[in-house]
């Protein structure tokens, strides 16, 4: 009793045992951490604008709605090539001296997760139009607008970055959107977010709840294949649209396309992976295929998904004709 009767005695206790179990829960454990999970060989860090993007990704509050882990679950595949890990994030570090590290995980999937975007959607003529206005790219978007990001002009001054908006998305027709600073490092973030390939004989987890392979009559894989649909979806119809179209101003048509229903597969294909800049009224296309690690079956897929969607009525191209191709491009 004469111990709970001293208040200084009390006072002092209670200190000390909260500071050895701050010392044993939180202090020792995260030591402990950075000992364990190093950044991976190639991770790369962070640029100033980069940085800069994230604390404006971090104050608009797009973790509300974007996640940045890929689970362990075959659904999750189209977000990433495997499963996120610890090493993936052991690269952050305070974003001050009052503000712990922002590893941005997310909870909720309002839109898709982002651990990716910088090689799912590398094009910044994209990222700036999404951001001015999703529902430019994606109809059914109900992401808000960030035209805040955003400056109207009446004239394109040297170093401008213009936002090429359909007419119906601007508000005033004659005026010219150009992309603010803060717009630019808000896309140079997204743009980084891209998964760091593991060591060199170091295995990924694999994704749990795989999906059936289809069989043909004969037993086999279907054309050992994956999916062309799935594919376009994921990887071209931000863009492109799922109804093949594109938007007008900003990104071609692929219904009707002669390059996509044309004979000439080493063009069709060289696109896809290498992009293309030359085509007037057009933003320039990145290097999809490249930057997402397409593969011949990937490419192939995507191919035949297009030449026979939309209206679209072209021969399938084979898997040994898009190897062909692939193999001269590297």
């Amino acid at each position: 009793m004469e111990f709970l009767n001293n208040h200084k005695t009390l006072f002092w206790s209670a200190l000390i045992l909260f500071l050895f179990l701050t010392l044993q829960i939180a202090i020792l454990p995260a030591f402990t951490s950075q000992q364990i999970y190093k950044p991976l060989p190639d991770a790369k860090p962070l640029t100033k604008d980069e940085l800069a993007g994230k604390a404006i990704y971090i104050e608009n509050g797009c973790i509300a709605c974007h996640t940045q882990q890929v689970r362990e679950v075959e659904m999750d595949k189209v977000f990433g090539a495997r499963p996120s890990i610890p090493a993936d994030y052991a690269g952050n570090h305070r974003t001050d001296v009052w503000r712990n590290t922002a590893n941005l995980l997310g909870s909720e999937r309002t839109g898709p997760d982002l651990t990716t975007i910088g090689e799912r959607q590398p094009s910044s003529d994209w990222q700036l139009l999404h951001l001015y206005q999703p529902r430019a790219v994606v109809k059914e978007s109900i992401m808000p607008s960030f035209s805040f990001l955003f400056e109207e002009k009446d004239y394109i001054s040297k170093g401008d970055i213009e936002v090429k908006v359909p007419e119906e998305f601007l508000r005033h027709k004659f005026k010219k959107i150009v992309a603010t600073k803060k717009a630019l490092q808000l896309v140079a973030y997204l743009q980084s977010l891209k998964q760091t390939k593991l060591p060199e004989g170091v295995k990924p987890q694999e994704f749990l709840y795989k999906k059936e392979v289809k069989k043909t009559a004969a037993g086999g894989a279907a054309d050992a294949l994956p999916d062309g649909g799935e594919l376009y979806t994921a990887n071209c119809a931000s863009c492109h649209q799922a109804s093949g179209e594109g938007l007008p101003g900003a990104f071609p048509p692929l219904k009707g396309s002669p390059i996509v229903g044309g004979d000439d597969i080493t063009v069709y294909a060289t696109i896809i992976m290498k992009g293309y800049t030359g085509r007037p009224g057009y933003g320039p296309m990145p290097a999809v295929g490249t930057n997402a690690n397409f593969t011949p079956e990937m490419v192939t897929a995507i191919m035949n998904h297009e030449r026979s969607s939309w209206g679209n009525n072209a021969k399938p191209v084979t898997l040994e004709q898009v190897k062909a191709v692939m193999d001269q491009l590297k």
